[in-house]
């Protein structure tokens, strides 16, 4: 029993742990998200497979030592009056070959190597930085329906405080029913657009659970609710660190060098081989006859090995144009990587001018927020004071509380969009993982 009690504290324990809220800040976000992320770990192998290919490619420049071992069983053979008898026979060997020119080939399969290894580092920054951005993304994008919920909440507070004083001026006779009529519609109507907020932020946990790789039940606490706002820095719009140019420009390579693959198939191949056999368990029986003519049987085995050095060459001469084909064909494909690079840097370009074009437009959007904030903050606070003293209308103070209510939207918008603005300037200049000041 007792051990029965203590089983049931320590599940209960572990309940009471996994439903406690995770208190997430935008750099543990990020940490979270890239060691989950199933993109990014087959980007991760792809690395590896890139650097085996590296390794392979090489050997292509080194000799190749193969063993051989062969058992054979064979009926006896007639041979001019003698019987070759090579049950059992066996042959063992090993062979040396060295490439010494293979037209170009296997150098350019090692730069397709060399190319390969550099084009899987690349697409693992690229998978790194889409990532992060996404992880950004669902961060602010959660923080800023958090923070509408929280806003609407006061709302209601306010609006429940206006109810309660007009209640009581129509009770004391000072009061009119249709503001009352008007106050309970517009409660209803801040009931709803809380309800729709809360319905969205629970979307939102659930995004970033699945950003973050965690369980659907998980609650979080974000950490960085108090967003500073700061003026842009400098920026520019390089693309000079952009994977996806660095890809393109991997692509245009790697075409160069399949060209030269691809030419070596029509040119001279040089090689050397060495070899070594031995054989055994041969055997060569027949008769002899002496002077006499007397017949003697005799019997000669045979075991012994060979020693081979041979050097060769192959010169393709007529293929009906086959590789030239191959060639022509090749350099097209060359030609297409650099069409593919000269469009795509255009719109790499429009795309980094695009990002710098938000952050700046996003930057005096949030000011213009602020200032919009201030001014419904103060004007709410007037007209309270005025409706609690009776110098203005409940029409005045709705209008009021629904200007603050906007202005506040606004700037939670602002705020949090200016934040992924900035992630998507880092991303569209190729510096979101180098950037110390993020």
């Amino acid at each position: 029993m007792k051990k029965l009690m203590i089983l049931f504290a320590a599940a209960f324990c572990v309940a009471t742990k996994a439903q406690e809220p995770l208190e997430l800040s935008l750099q543990k976000c990020r940490e979270m998200a890239l060691a989950h992320d199933e993109d990014l770990q087959r980007a991760d192998n792809a690395s590896i497979q890139a650097e085996l290919d590296k390794e392979i490619a090489f050997s292509a420049y080194l000799p190749k030592l193969d063993a051989t071992a062969t058992g054979t069983y064979m009926n006896n053979l007639d041979m001019m009056g003698m019987e070759l008898q090579m049950r059992g026979m066996y042959m063992a060997g090993i062979s040396l070959v060295q490439p010494l020119y293979a037209g170009g080939k296997i150098m350019a399969g090692n730069r397709l190597a060399r190319i390969g290894k550099e084009v899987a580092e690349e697409n693992r920054r690229k998978t790194r930085m889409q990532v992060i951005a996404d992880a950004d993304k669902a961060y602010w994008t959660y923080i800023a329906v958090g923070r509408k919920v929280r806003m609407l909440d006061s709302y209601k507070a306010q609006m429940d405080t206006v109810f309660r004083q007009v209640e009581v001026a129509l009770s004391a006779g000072m009061g009119v029913e249709n503001d009352l009529l008007r106050i309970k519609t517009k409660r209803s109507e801040i009931h709803y657009q809380y309800q729709k907020a809360k319905n969205g932020l629970n979307l939102c946990r659930l995004a970033l659970c699945n950003v973050l790789g965690q369980p659907l039940d998980t609650e979080f606490v974000p950490l960085d609710t108090a967003i500073a706002v700061s003026a842009p820095r400098k920026m520019d719009e390089s693309i000079a660190a952009r994977p996806e140019l660095a890809l393109l420009e991997k692509q245009v390579e790697a075409g160069e060098q399949q060209v030269k693959v691809t030419r070596g198939d029509i040119l001279p191949q040089i090689g050397l081989s060495a070899g070594y056999l031995y054989y055994g368990n041969i055997k060569l029986k027949g008769m002899n006859y002496d002077a006499n003519g007397t017949a003697i049987p005799f019997t000669q085995k045979f075991d012994d090995g060979l020693g081979l050095v041979m050097a060769s060459v192959s010169i393709p001469l007529f293929h009906w144009g086959e590789g030239l084909k191959k060639v022509r064909k090749a350099k097209l494909d060359l030609e297409n990587a650099r069409l593919d690079l000269q469009k795509n840097r255009r719109l790499l370009s429009i795309e980094a001018r695009q990002a710098v074009q938000n952050v700046t437009d996003g930057y005096r959007m949030v000011e213009t927020a602020e200032l919009a904030s201030r001014q419904a903050d103060e004007n709410l606070r007037v007209m309270q004071n005025r409706y609690q003293n009776a110098m203005c209308t409940l029409t005045d103070l709705l209008d009021a509380q629904s200007q603050w209510q906007q202005a506040q939207s606004n700037l939670i918008e602002a705020q949090t969009q200016y934040k992924i603005y900035e992630t998507e300037y880092l991303k569209a200049t190729g510096r979101l993982e180098t950037d110390e000041q993020r």
